[in-house]
């Protein structure tokens, strides 16, 4: 009897991805059972990580405004006003070399906290500190270059607390019974509302392509302007003798003001013909759509002397363009890692922070798990998935390591669903991340030059992708449709997933106080006396009327 042929003229994809899937590595993630190919992984690590590449620069660039360990003796003329511009020569000197230790902070966090979740987890969701918290980090707490009420130091160590302290909650599982407190028209709108959180960033001029922008009379209104056109914004008051000065508390913002020439932006219309690439390449599911078009805009704008180029011709541009041309630059942390400092533990804003880091990361952070894995198809009826326990572990971990290397908390990306739309399904799609950052040690110059209009567009398709849960939400009962859209509109509205969380989760309770308080009453009798007080009542009336009205029958004549 003869035995069947074997296919010939397989490719050589297909024989790799055959042999991974047959090995003990291919069993060990699941490839087979989760209907996923060794290659797909690949690609969606890849997409993964272009897309949240800008987290290596951006993060770097936001941490550095608190000015990191950096203090008024490192200026050359030291004075309290050596660490505002114009800053001093020294202190800029020393920002310098805290923004390179915070690029390598970023990354070799951002690996460890992969590796964690792809090996223990295997779930295609990558790790790295989170926006939002480290502008936190650095506005609030710390402030612009050292300013606010906790040092750089003692900021660490709330964070270093905050993170052993959600690890024992983890560990203890108490992280997923909080979790699923969270009402259900909540968990299903918090995908969709992520979705929109990234498209707004996707919108903005510092991480997307600029369409958004600001305007002191709407907040937000069409940009799209070139460089030239746009104006940094600051809080100032004038006092009795006509001085400016700043709020205390505030910051100076970034370009976001367009003056004019709206919608002439070359960067902007380069962003466009990424979104239009990536746009057609999903209409048409060609594999690979973020890929493509984040390379092309990237590629485009590493050209000098071109209205599109990602370094101009000013100081910060050819700063970027001399750590551009190294290609390859291996930095070692000489100044942030170990920066803990326990001295200013009795201060009240010391706890203050810490409480906050603490809460926002049981709200943010296990909203977006949850979202994520949703998105994938992994949970369950009861909103469970597969390694949601060591996921929850993972990005615990990951707080206090990144806390011991210099930076903000680390938690799982919402760029990972970038990943899960190309097909990542398994710990492998997080290795191949973790195998990026691993490159990006000595990388960092090509990586840290992928501008943000290369970005955008991947942020904003993203979104449209992440909004088809918002089916699911039983719009016509309006005690579910009401804290769905309000979790919806506050996440992109007030720039934080954690506040549409609260939002949402109090706009649920407040709606339902009535049905838990007659089901509350129902069950100790209290209900029930009351009604049944309430028909004994009724029927003494009826009675009392009835037999008035007897006696009234009585008195009448006869015919």
């Amino acid at each position: 009897m003869e035995t069947p042929a074997e296919p010939k003229n397989l490719s050589i994809t297909s024989r790799l991805n055959s042999f991974v899937a047959a090995s003990k590595v291919g069993k060990r993630f699941k490839i087979t059972e989760r209907r996923t190919t060794f290659t797909t992984e690949l690609r969606a690590g890849t997409a993964t990580f272009l897309t949240m590449a800008y987290i290596l620069a951006v993060n770097a660039s936001i941490l550095t405004d608190s000015g990191g360990p950096c203090t008024i003796a490192d200026c050359n003329n030291p004075s309290e006003f050596c660490r505002l511009p114009p800053v001093d020569p020294g202190y800029a000197a020393c920002l310098e070399r805290t923004r390179k230790d915070l690029i390598v902070a970023t990354v070799a966090s951002s690996l460890i906290g992969c590796l964690i979740m792809g090996i223990f987890a295997n779930l295609p969701l990558a790790l790295a500190p989170g926006m939002g918290t480290n502008a936190y980090f650095a506005y609030t707490v710390v402030g612009y270059h050292g300013t606010g009420n906790v040092p750089y130091k003692s900021a660490l160590t709330a964070i270093f607390i905050e993170g052993l302290l959600f690890l024992l909650i983890s560990a203890v599982g108490l992280r997923a019974k909080l979790a699923k407190l969270v009402p259900k028209p909540v968990r299903i709108s918090s995908s969709a509302g992520i979705g929109l959180f990234l498209a707004f960033i996707g919108l903005q001029n510092n991480q997307g392509i600029g369409l958004v922008g600001y305007s002191p009379s709407t907040l937000v209104t069409l940009a799209a302007c070139p460089r030239s056109s746009r104006k940094a914004l600051a809080p100032v008051f004038t006092s009795a003798n006509s001085t400016v000065s700043l709020i205390p508390g505030g910051t100076v913002s970034s370009e976001l003001f367009c003056t004019n020439h709206r919608m002439e932006s070359p960067t902007f219309w380069l962003g466009i013909v990424g979104f239009v690439i990536i746009a057609y390449c999903l209409v048409k599911n060609i594999k690979g759509a973020m890929i493509y078009g984040i390379i092309f805009v990237t590629v485009i704008s590493w050209f000098r002397n071109t209205a599109v180029t990602a370094f101009p011709d000013t100081d910060a541009g050819n700063s970027a363009y001399q750590y551009f041309k190294k290609v390859v630059d291996v930095h070692a942390i000489k100044s942030t890692a170990g920066a803990l400092n326990f001295k200013g533990m009795n201060k009240g804003h010391f706890w203050e922070a810490l409480v906050t880091f603490l809460y926002v990361d049981i709200l943010d952070t296990t909203g977006t798990l949850y979202s994520m894995a949703r998105f994938a198809g992994f949970t369950d009826e009861n909103g469970d998935f597969e390694g949601q326990y060591f996921a929850f572990m993972s990005d615990a971990a990951s707080i206090v390591i990144g806390s011991l290397l210099g930076t903000s908390p680390v938690t799982a990306f919402i760029e990972s669903s970038t990943g899960i739309r190309e097909g990542g399904r398994t710990g492998l799609t997080a290795l191949t991340v973790a195998g990026y950052f691993f490159l990006a040690f000595f990388f960092t110059p090509l990586l840290a030059s992928i501008p943000a209009w290369a970005v955008g567009p991947p942020l904003i398709l993203v979104g449209v992708l992440m909004m088809r849960s918002v089916v699911e939400v039983e719009w016509d009962d309006m005690r579910q449709a009401i804290p769905a859209f309000v979790t919806l509109i506050l996440m992109p509205l007030t720039y934080s997933i954690a506040y549409g969380l609260i939002g949402g989760i109090g706009t649920f309770i407040v709606l339902h106080l009535w049905d838990w308080a007659e089901n509350f009453l129902g069950r100790y009798g209290i209900k029930k006396a009351m009604i049944n007080g309430n028909n004994f009542q009724n029927e003494r009336a009826d009675n009392v009327n009835n037999s008035s009205a007897s006696q009234g029958d009585d008195k009448r004549p006869e015919v």
